[in-house]
Parts: C-alpha cells; sequence; structure tokens
C-alpha cells in the first residue's frame, strides 16, 4: 500500500504544470529604481563639473584661431601669475594651519564631558552658519569692525593699542587672513567633532590606569588616532581658502595679486581681458585643488578604518 501510494504522488506531481517565471527578453534588460533617484545627481556633475573642466582644458590649450599651443600653461611660471600663486597657497597653508588649530582646541573643549551642556548645541548652530558666511557680507562685516575707522579699531585707539600704527591692515596678507580665520576655525570645528566624540572614555581610563599622564595619553594615543582626521581637516581648509573669491576681492579691490582675483579680471576684465591665459590658470588651481583632494581622500579612508576598529 505505501509503495502503491508514493508512485501515485510521483505520477501526480509529475502531471502538475510547474509554473516558471518566463525569462527575460535578450536586450530588454530593466535598470534598478534606484538609477531613477541618482540620474539627477550625474546630470548636474555633468552639466556643470564635467563640461566646464573639460571646456577649461581645452580653452587652455586652444586660440580663438584653433590653433593649439603651450604658451598659456607656460605663462603660469612666470610673473606675476607665479608670485600670485605663491601668495595663494601662502594665505591658504595659514589659514588651514591656524584655523585647524583653533578649531580643534575648540571643538575639545566644547565636547568635554566637563563642559556645560549648553556649549555643544550652541557651538554647533554658531559654527554652522558662520562656516557658510563669506563673500561679500562677510568682508564689509569686518571693514565695520577693524577697518580703519572700524568699531574695534576706534575702541582699541582709545586703550592706546594702534593697529595700523604698529603695521596690520586689514587691506593687506595678514588682514585676508585674520578674515578667513572667521569661517575656517567653524569648518573646522564641524569636521573634527565627529572624529573627537570617537575618542573612547575607556581608553583614557586605561592609560590613567597604566600610569601614562595626559600628555603620555595624547602623545601616543589620542593624537594618533585623530591625526588622519586632522591632517585631512586642514586639506578641507586650504581648498576652502585656495578657492575665495568674493571676499578677497571686497577686501582688496584686488590690489594683492591672488590667482583668482587674476582669473576674475582675465575673463571678465575691460582692460586685461585673456579669457585663455584664465583658463589656463583655472586649470592650475583645479590640479592643485584636485592634488588637496585626492590626499584628503587617503587620509579620510585611514580615519575611517580606525574608526571601525574602534568600534
Amino acid at each position: 500500500m505505501g509503495r502503491g501510494r508514493g508512485v501515485s504522488l510521483a505520477t501526480s506531481a509529475e502531471s502538475i504544470d510547474v509554473v516558471r517565471p518566463a525569462a527575460p527578453r535578450a536586450g530588454r534588460r530593466r535598470l534598478p529604481l534606484g538609477w531613477v533617484g541618482i540620474a539627477p545627481f550625474f546630470v548636474w556633475a555633468i552639466a556643470f563639473l564635467l563640461i566646464p573642466a573639460v571646456a577649461l582644458l581645452v580653452g587652455a590649450f586652444r586660440t580663438d584661431d584653433g590653433i593649439w599651443t603651450t604658451k598659456f600653461v607656460s605663462a603660469i611660471f612666470h610673473e606675476p601669475y607665479r608670485s600670485a600663486y605663491i601668495t595663494s597657497i601662502k594665505i591658504s597653508l595659514y589659514t588651514a594651519v591656524l584655523g585647524g588649530t583653533l578649531g580643534i582646541l575648540i571643538a575639545y573643549a566644547a565636547i568635554s564631558p566637563k563642559a556645560p551642556r549648553f556649549i555643544r548645541p550652541a557651538m554647533t548652530t554658531f559654527s554652522g552658519v558662520a562656516a557658510n558666511f563669506g563673500g561679500v557680507p562677510l568682508a564689509f562685516a569686518f571693514i565695520a569692525t577693524l577697518g580703519t575707522v572700524g568699531a574695534a579699531t576706534r575702541w582699541l585707539d582709545k586703550v592706546g593699542i594702534d593697529l595700523y600704527g604698529h603695521g596690520f591692515t586689514l587691506f593687506g596678507f595678514w588682514g585676508i587672513v585674520v578674515t578667513y580665520l572667521y569661517f575656517q576655525i567653524p569648518l573646522m570645528i564641524l569636521i573634527i567633532a565627529p572624529a573627537i566624540d570617537g575618542l573612547r572614555e575607556e581608553w583614557r581610563e586605561a592609560a590613567s590606569n597604566l600610569g601614562a599622564s595626559s600628555w603620555q595619553y595624547w602623545r601616543r594615543v589620542g593624537l594618533p588616532i585623530l591625526f588622519p582626521s586632522i591632517l585631512g581637516a586642514m586639506l578641507l581648509l586650504f581648498g576652502s581658502a585656495f578657492a575665495a573669491y568674493a571676499t578677497a576681492y571686497a577686501l582688496t579691490s584686488g590690489h594683492i595679486e591672488l590667482t583668482p582675483l587674476q582669473i576674475g579680471e582675465l575673463i571678465g576684465g575691460n582692460v586685461l581681458s585673456d579669457p585663455h591665459q584664465g583658463y589656463a590658470l583655472a586649470v592650475g588651481m583645479v590640479i592643485v585643488i584636485s592634488v588637496t583632494m585626492a590626499f584628503y581622500f587617503v587620509l579620510e579612508r585611514r580615519a575611517s578604518r580606525w574608526r571601525r576598529r574602534a568600534s
């Protein structure tokens, strides 16, 4: 009986038509729905990043007559363009180092468990606003504060401190550095705060139990872990200052030779109009920023590896 029943079940199973999904027709593959959401980003990147970059590259090596040449690019290594690059790089380095150092100290003080609870949200809110406050409004704010007749300048003069008498001027090199620090320090705070949060209190307790001082903890544990994040954040600050245009132009009216200001004069100027030379300077800036971002991505990968190990 059991055997006959098994045969009948097998026979009935064979008689059942198994419904199988139809095989997709060749050449009619459907894209995942995720591409629908990503497509606008690629359209934006191609329209506003890729096409302008290609246009800059072609314009830097080709004249209006269609002749290919390297004279525009080679001119970058001669005056006055070389000194403008040097000045731009110096301002970017100074503001990146100063802004990065002050930013990490302020961020650590605000995130410290000993700090009042309202400090961190207040600092984060202000940093988010100040990091995006730039251009002409920032320049006018500093002119009203530290200009020749600014409020802070007049107050310091009353207490016996003559800023401009000691060689400082808001409309010179160090004036640009001080103005850039207004948005560089908050930007550093926003970038480095998550990395500081990654430092576990257990590591400090373990180092203290082993007899390490606070300086030894930071030298052997804290700073080595934070170093990739700190250096990567400073590279971002470098790129932010290197590409700034409106603030420096409003402060100096183009009297200081900076590469972004020279590009503006060459492309939009009435006297020194030379678009192809401006394209060549822009290509040089793109190369500098690209190298900076490449180093940043390498350091960010290393920092993320540390965070994964810590978690």
